[in-house]
Order: structure tokens, then C-alpha cells, then sequence
């Protein structure tokens, strides 16, 4: 939640601070553009680390899944692993 709250605060005060500045519509426009489109490159960014962070997860899951196969397979002493 403290997340969006800070996210709607920052947006809010550009927004503010592009509408009050002291130039032409032009200007204005051009650093809206700007706006819209590094907001939607942070959440892109945000998307794609977070995907990256549960195909690792899930990775290491299978590799640990394997390695514990390789374990129980290969237990020298004849004893089952709990």
C-alpha cells in the first residue's frame, strides 16, 4: 500500500509541476509524452524482474527436486532418506 500511495504522490506532483511550469503547450506536451512513457517503461521493468524472479524460483525448485532424487538414488548405506 506504501508503495502506491508514494507511486500516486510522485505522479501527482509532476503532473503539477509540468501543468505550473512557465512555458508553451508544446513543451507541456512533449513532457507529458515523456511521462507517460517512462511510467510505462517503470512497470514493464517491474513486470520483467519479476517474472525473472519466478522462473529462478521455480528453476531452483526443480534442481533442488533433482538433486534430492540423486541423493535418496544413490545412498551408499542402504538407509531411506525422510
Amino acid at each position: 500500500m506504501q508503495s502506491a500511495i508514494a507511486f500516486g504522490v510522485a505522479m501527482a506532483a509532476l503532473l503539477i509541476g509540468i501543468i505550473r511550469l512557465p512555458v508553451g503547450q508544446w513543451e507541456r506536451g512533449f513532457l507529458g509524452l515523456g511521462l507517460v512513457f517512462v511510467v510505462t517503461s517503470a512497470f514493464t521493468l517491474a513486470k520483467c524482474v519479476r517474472d525473472r524472479q519466478e522462473a529462478e524460483e521455480v528453476t531452483n525448485r526443480v534442481d533442488k527436486a533433482r538433486i534430492d532424487k540423486i541423493l535418496t538414488d544413490q545412498d551408499q548405506f542402504g538407509q531411506t532418506q525422510v
